[in-house]
C-alpha cells in the first residue's frame, strides 16, 4: 500500500515537471491584452476576435494568401441577377462543440439574433459590427439584411433590401461567425464568457488579464486539423517583458513586438520573423462632437500640418511603417493616389491657428493606449512626438493612458478631446475602412466606429451609393470622391501604416502569420521538435 502511494507521488511529481508535453502539443501565445468578450459578434477588438477566429467558423472565410473570400461553412454560393438574393449550400455533419447540428437553422438563428433588437436572444451587450456593416438594424433606415430563412436543413437564403458591394467580403468577418442556438438559449449573456462554435478548437478556461486556454476540437470538420493539442493565449502587456518570455521559451509566438526587436530576433537563429502585410491604420481622432478647439476645421487642419510622420516612423517604428495619406491603406483598391498628404509645416500650421482665432494657442487632452496594438507599439512615445511637435505652435498637450479594455471603453462613448487609435482591416474593400470608421451612421455610442463622430452628409451619400453598388469600377471612383472630403474636413491625422511583427520559435511550423487579416488562424499551425 506504501509502495503504491510512493509510486503516484513520483508519478505526479514527473507529469508536474513536464508540464505542457503531458498535455501534448500546447502552444502559448504572448500578446499584449486580455481579450474583452468571446462572443465575437459583440466586439471589434484584435485581442478578442484573435482567440475568437479559432473557436468559431464563419460560412465563408478568406483564402489562406489573400483577401478573396473561399468555401468555409458554406461550401458553395450563388446570387440573383439584382443581387439582392445569395443562397448558400452548407457543408453536411458538421458539428458544433456542444455536439448539436451545423443546419441551416442555425445560421438563420444568429444573424436573426443579431439584426432584430426585439429578438428575445439580442442580449449581452451591442452587436458593434452587425451595425457597421449592414446599416444598422432591423427597422433602421439604412439596414441591409431584409431576411435570413432555412430553405431546407442544409440551404440558407439571404434577402437583402437593397445590393451590398461587400456583402461576402462582409460575412467572411470574424464577427460574423456561426454559435451554437443551443449555448445561446441556454445563457444568452453567457456566450462571451463560455463560447461554443465549430471552429478547430474549444474553450477550456479563463483566467482575467492572465490566460485564455483552448483545447483541441477532436471532432473538426476539417479532417486532420488542428495539429495543435491546446492554445494558450497569454496577456503581457509589456513588450520587452514579453519578448524576454519568448526568447527565454516560456512562450512560443508573441505579437507586438517592438520593432527595435526584430533586428534582434533576425539575428537570432532559435527564432523567426514575420512580418504581416501592413493592412492597417494608425491615426489619430479629433472628437468633433466636444466644445473645444478642434471643432474648427482650421484648426484640425493646422494640427495636421503640425504632425512630423517620419520622425514617428524612425523613432517608435523604427523604420517599419509608411507615412499615412488616407484613411486607408494603397494596398487596398480604391486608394485615391491623386491625395497630397499636409507637409509638416509649422509656419502654415500657425498661419491657420491664428486664422481661427488660437493665435496663442489653446490646451488639449490626448488620449493614448497603453497597451501596444499591431497599429501602434508604443501609443505613449507616438503621443510623446506629437505633443512636441504641437508645442512649437503654441498647443499644449496632456496626454492620458487607461487600460485597453478602459480605453475602448471611453473612446467608444466619445469622452476623449482626442485620442490614438487604429484599425486592422477586415475584409480587404475600401468599405471596411471608410464607412466603419468614419461614416455618421457609426456615431452610435457606446461602440463607435467613428470615434471622430465625424458628421458630413456629402461623405455620407458617396459611401451609401459605393455600398449599394456591385460594379468595382464605379465603387472605386466614389471611394476616391469619398477621401477628398476625408482630406479636407481632418476628422483625423492619419499617421502610418505599419508592419507588424510576429515573432515565433523555429519550432513553430504552418504559422500563416503573414496575411493581411490580422487575426491568425491557427488550425495548420504545428510544434516540430
Amino acid at each position: 500500500m506504501i509502495l503504491g502511494i510512493a509510486l503516484v507521488f513520483v508519478l505526479s511529481i514527473i507529469l508536474a515537471a513536464c508540464g505542457n508535453k503531458a498535455e501534448g502539443k500546447t502552444l502559448i501565445w504572448g500578446r499584449g491584452a486580455d481579450t474583452k468578450s468571446l462572443d465575437p459578434a459583440q466586439v471589434t477588438d484584435g485581442e478578442s476576435l484573435n482567440v475568437t477566429r479559432n473557436i468559431y467558423d464563419t460560412l465563408v472565410d478568406y483564402k489562406d494568401e489573400n483577401t478573396e473570400v473561399g468555401p468555409a461553412l458554406a461550401e458553395s454560393w450563388k446570387t440573383s441577377k439584382d443581387q439582392k438574393t445569395w443562397t448558400f449550400n452548407l457543408k453536411k455533419g458538421v458539428k458544433f462543440q456542444d455536439g448539436t447540428d451545423f443546419n441551416a437553422e442555425a445560421v438563420a438563428f444568429n444573424f436573426e439574433r443579431w439584426m432584430d433588437k426585439k429578438n428575445p436572444y439580442h442580449k449581452g451587450g451591442e452587436f458593434p459590427y452587425y451595425g457597421y456593416m449592414f446599416g444598422g438594424y432591423k427597422g433602421d433606415k439604412g439596414h441591409v439584411i431584409k431576411s435570413v430563412k432555412a430553405v431546407n436543413k442544409n440551404t440558407v437564403q439571404f434577402k437583402l433590401n437593397e445590393p451590398q458591394g461587400p456583402f461576402l467580403a462582409n460575412i467572411a468577418m470574424p464577427a460574423f461567425a456561426i454559435a451554437s442556438p443551443k449555448a445561446i438559449k441556454a445563457d444568452p449573456e453567457g456566450l462571451g464568457k463560455k463560447p461554443v462554435g465549430t471552429g478547430p478548437f474549444k474553450f477550456e478556461s479563463w483566467k482575467k488579464n492572465d490566460t485564455i486556454s483552448l483545447l483541441k476540437n477532436k471532432d473538426y470538420w476539417k479532417k486532420g486539423y488542428p495539429k495543435l493539442d491546446k492554445v494558450i493565449f497569454k496577456s503581457m502587456p509589456d513588450n520587452s517583458a514579453r519578448f524576454t518570455a519568448l526568447k527565454s521559451g516560456e512562450i512560443d509566438v508573441m505579437d507586438g513586438l517592438n520593432p527595435d526587436d526584430a533586428k534582434t530576433v533576425e539575428k537570432n537563429n532559435e527564432l523567426k520573423l514575420a512580418e504581416q502585410q501592413g493592412m492597417n491604420v494608425g491615426y489619430l481622432s479629433f472628437n468633433m462632437s466636444k466644445n473645444t478647439p478642434v471643432k474648427d476645421k482650421k484648426v484640425r487642419q493646422a494640427l495636421n500640418y503640425a504632425v512630423d510622420k517620419k520622425s514617428i516612423i524612425k523613432s517608435v517604428y523604427s523604420g517599419l511603417a509608411t507615412p499615412s495619406i488616407n484613411p486607408m491603406p494603397d494596398s487596398i483598391w480604391g486608394f485615391n493616389k491623386q491625395i497630397k498628404d499636409y507637409p509638416y509645416d509649422l509656419k502654415k500650421a500657425k498661419k491657420l491657428l491664428k486664422e481661427a482665432g488660437y493665435g496663442k494657442g489653446f490646451k488639449l487632452e490626448l488620449y493614448a493606449p497603453s497597451d501596444p496594438r499591431p497599429y501602434m507599439p508604443d501609443g505613449r512615445k507616438v503621443a510623446e512626438v506629437i505633443q512636441s511637435d504641437w508645442k512649437k505652435i503654441g498647443v499644449d498637450v496632456k496626454i492620458v493612458s487607461f487600460d485597453w479594455q478602459t480605453y475602448l471603453d471611453k473612446t467608444g462613448k466619445g469622452q476623449h478631446e482626442a485620442a490614438l487609435f487604429g484599425w486592422s482591416g477586415d475584409n480587404g474593400d475600401p468599405d471596411n475602412f471608410l464607412y466603419v470608421l468614419l461614416d455618421k451612421d457609426n456615431t452610435r455610442t457606446p461602440n463607435a466606429g467613428n470615434i471622430s463622430f465625424y458628421k458630413s452628409e456629402p461623405l455620407h451619400k458617396l459611401l451609401m451609393k459605393a455600398q449599394r453598388s456591385t460594379d468595382k469600377n464605379e465603387r472605386t471612383k466614389l471611394y476616391e470622391k469619398a477621401q477628398k472630403i476625408i482630406k479636407d474636413d481632418a476628422p483625423w491625422v492619419p499617421l502610418v501604416h505599419s508592419t507588424p511583427g510576429i515573432a515565433y520559435q523555429t519550432y513553430v511550423g504552418n504559422g500563416n502569420f503573414t496575411h493581411p487579416i490580422n487575426y491568425s488562424k491557427l488550425a495548420q499551425v504545428d510544434i516540430k521538435k
